[in-house]
């Protein structure tokens, strides 16, 4: 009788601690800005020419020009130093991150420091920086007292300004498709690949370098030069969004060319192809936290297969995911009363 009383207020006990950490997690995730309120307000850009000539405004320039011109400073022949691939910062965050669902820089000013779920810590813009040089740019972190990276942090902290805490822009980030009732087929993302994106990004997906060979007029989808399988446009339903609003290059988000299934495919095929390896072992920590579209375990579940992880159906997997977390918050107000 003893040992069955010990044993259910150690039951007791585990649980409480669960409820306990959970709270204190939504509470550091509120502190740190990651509730946001979507918005119908545009996002108003700031223009560079508003800047005057003094230190700051020179910092933001430069910081700008970096994101622009990342492979000039830090590519394989950097004036600066050797830190990745070729591309530059711009080939994923379009128009120097101020295109509306081009993967922009809306909210990193009013966003961090924030929780991230992948690393399971809070995050600064630096750790931002530091991430897309490890994982898109497939190389390594540049030096956090520098003054380029003081430049990147002055240029994405000033570009989003004008954006309130706590609110998310219509055109944030990477438009959010509607899930397809299928798995993405790679097979059908070759034929968009061919009539819609070889042409830029080349038959063997390696992309065209610029005039100056210093960096990529079309990035390389692919290969070594490309981003590695760490990189967050590797999940499919980031690319997929990004390629629906921004390609073939030149298109936006009012004036789309491929449909959602199209946008779904090609960035399957993309995707299937080799790209560069990262160790991603890591990467959220609390594994019940992992996107329905991460294709990396371990995974908090035995219901889905790493293939649908990759390519979906992926509202199964989202749903199965919300009815546990509702349920296991059900459970945990249920115990703290």
């Amino acid at each position: 009788m003893l040992r069955k009383t010990t044993f259910i207020l150690i039951a007791i006990a585990a649980i409480l601690v669960t409820t306990i950490t959970a709270c204190l997690h939504e509470e550091k995730k509120q502190a740190t800005g990651d509730a946001t309120t979507v918005s119908k307000k545009q996002w108003l850009v700031p223009d560079t020419a508003e800047l005057s000539n003094d230190d700051y405004g020179k910092l933001v320039k430069y910081g700008r020009a970096l994101v622009v011109n990342t492979s000039y400073y830090f590519g394989p022949n950097g004036v600066i130093a050797h830190k990745s691939n070729g591309m530059n910062c711009q080939n994923c965050h379009l128009n120097a991150g101020t295109k509306a669902f081009g993967n922009n820089f809306s909210l990193t000013a009013s966003g961090y420091p924030r929780f991230k779920e992948r690393s399971g810590t809070v995050e600064t813009v630096v750790t931002k920086v530091e991430d897309c040089f490890e994982r898109s740019l497939n190389g390594s972190k540049i030096d956090s007292n520098s003054r380029e990276m003081k430049a990147f942090v002055a240029y994405q902290q000033w570009i989003g300004r004008n954006v309130k805490k706590g609110t998310k822009p219509e055109g944030s980030g990477i438009e959010e498709l509607a899930f397809l009732d299928r798995p993405a087929d790679t097979t059908r993302g070759r034929v968009v690949y061919v009539a819609k994106c070889q042409t830029c990004h080349q038959k063997d997906g390696g992309g065209i370098p610029n005039a100056t060979k210093t960096g990529y007029t079309y990035p390389p989808l692919w290969g070594n030069h490309s981003y590695n399988i760490g990189a967050s446009i590797y999940r499919l339903s980031k690319f997929a969004g990004y390629v629906k609003s921004n390609m073939p290059f030149g298109v936006d988000h009012m004036h789309e060319q491929l449909t959602n299934e199209q946008a779904w495919d090609v960035a399957a095929f993309v995707n299937s192809q080799p790209h560069p390896f990262k160790n991603t072992s890591a990467d959220w920590p609390k594994i019940t936290t992992k996107p329905y579209d991460c294709p990396f375990g371990p995974y908090a579940d035995r219901q889905f297969s790493k293939t649908q992880r990759k390519y979906g159906p992926f509202g199964p997997i989202k749903k199965y995911y919300a009815e546990l977390s509702k349920k296991n918050n059900k459970e945990a107000r249920l115990i703290a009363k």
